[in-house]
């Protein structure tokens, strides 16, 4: 071979393994973590709601429903139809903390905060317990 073919070949072959080399890897979480631990409303759900759900304006007494205050939120979400047992996906309250139903909550707040998107989900899967 010579040297005006070498070069070319050479060259095409470095950027060939130059495009092929890995720089960074890219981990994509398409669900929420898993919960394998009993969850418990007033103990995991409770703080959670009373800091980022039952505040002046959202869903506190007087405010917009369901009312998210420590001693009203469990009657509130039973009563008001925002569980689902059968089908917890389905649930009123988890959609709209996932986004699947508008506006996604909490509202003004970081997008699941503490893991409350899995625990209310691992919550009504464990038969949505006022515990």
């Amino acid at each position: 071979m010579n040297n005006k073919i070498k070069i070319p070949v050479i060259i095409l072959s470095v950027l060939f393994i130059a495009g092929c080399a890995k720089d960074s890897t890219l981990i994509v979480k398409l669900k929420d973590e898993v919960v394998t631990k009993t969850v418990y409303f007033n103990k995991d759900l409770v703080p959670l709601f009373t800091a980022n759900c039952a505040v002046s304006g959202c869903h506190n007494a007087g405010g917009k429903a369901p009312d998210l205050t420590a001693a009203k939120a469990y009657t509130s979400l039973m009563n008001g139809k925002y569980i689902d047992t059968s089908v917890p996906e389905n649930s009123k309250l988890y959609k709209f903390l996932t986004g699947a139903l508008s506006p996604a909550m909490p509202m003004g707040k970081p997008t699941n905060p503490g893991g409350l998107n899995a625990l209310t989900l691992a919550w009504i899967k464990q038969g949505a317990k006022k515990n």
